[in-house]
């Protein structure tokens, strides 16, 4: 990465023996005539280190330093002022001024050289620390994007169906619990999170009459309601933030015996996430009333998942299901 010095000195002799100086030293080179075309020229370019004169007509290098300081987009950039050997006072005042070294004239090759290479260098790294500070920060908004929209395809889904209005964030919190209960990590655990928020998105290409049905389903409709997982997956494959996701949409209907759809695995084929999700899905389904039947009582819900233990649940997650969830309904 090469490094841009703007030189600032209204005599020509003095940029030019900058120039001299640094010429072998792979800096790019800028030159500012005066005050007013050094601010031009920082705004434009950003360079690494401004070396700027002490003495100009017109604008002093003092009046440059201090407008430097005072706009945000430029304030950072290290400024060494050229000062006249033994000037004291310009020491001074360009401290005040916001400068952070000094060189004098006539100039020492060998310390400006050295100067440089500190300056520049602690100024590169800085530059790589704000850009990976950006980079964080525009990250972190894309994912808070990305989290905002899923949630919003999860409300829209509930909304679809008022009977089922809530669900999706009943289960979803459930999911995260139990996930926690079984030791999953951070990252599998934002996946589950996710998964859940769009376990029901298949459910889009299910038509109205059969979705919103008030009776019990015929077999030609349970064939149609049963393909929502597979359709679930293609609508969300191609999209590769949610790859990681597609365990409980696709495989949430799964069953730990091979019973389920849409693929018929078994046991420890089904994703973890999909075999936490059925269980906290199935209950909460239970003891939620539906158009063609009132709540279960708890207690009948209960019963009925600890006898699907090691048919449709994983018996583990059945276990940690009843020792961290079903305590705080009962």
């Amino acid at each position: 990465m090469v490094s841009t010095i703007l030189v600032v000195d209204d005599e020509r002799a003095g940029r030019d023996t900058i120039e001299a100086i640094l010429a072998s030293e792979g800096y790019c080179l800028e030159m500012a005539e005066n005050g007013m075309q050094a601010l031009e020229k920082t705004r434009a370019l950003l360079p690494d280190v401004i070396l700027l004169d002490v003495m100009m007509p017109g604008m002093t290098g003092f009046e440059v330093c201090q407008t430097i300081r005072s706009e945000f987009a430029i304030a950072e950039i290290p400024i060494i002022m050229i000062t006249a050997l033994d000037d004291h006072e310009s020491m001074i005042n360009g401290l005040k001024a916001g400068a952070d070294d000094f060189i004098t004239k006539p100039f020492d090759r060998y310390e400006l050289r050295a100067r440089l290479v500190g300056i520049t260098r602690l100024n590169r790294y800085r530059k790589i620390l704000d850009e990976r500070a950006n980079f964080e920060e525009a990250h972190h908004k894309l994912m808070l994007a990305y989290e905002a929209t899923i949630e919003g395809w999860s409300r829209a889904m509930d909304m679809r169906d008022k009977e089922t209005e809530g669900h999706t964030l009943r289960v979803t919190e459930m999911t995260v619990r139990l996930g926690n209960a079984m030791n999953m990590d951070d990252e599998q655990l934002i996946q589950a999170r996710r998964g859940a928020l769009l376990h029901d998105m298949g459910k889009l290409g299910v038509p109205d009459q059969i979705l919103f049905k008030p009776g019990a389903l015929s077999e030609d409709e349970w064939v149609i309601m049963r393909k929502h997982p597979q359709l679930a997956y293609e609508m969300l494959e191609q999209i590769e933030y949610l790859r990681p996701a597609l365990d409980i949409p696709y495989c949430h209907h799964e069953k730990w015996d091979g019973s389920g759809y849409p693929r018929g695995l078994k046991g420890e084929e089904i994703p973890l996430a999909a075999r936490l999700f059925a269980v906290v899905d199935v209950w909460d389904a239970l003891i939620s009333d539906r158009p063609y039947r009132p709540a279960m009582p708890k207690e009948d819900a209960l019963a009925y998942i600890q006898r699907q233990a090691g048919r449709h649940f994983d018996p583990q997650v059945v276990e940690a299901f009843l020792k961290e969830i079903v305590q705080s309904y009962l």
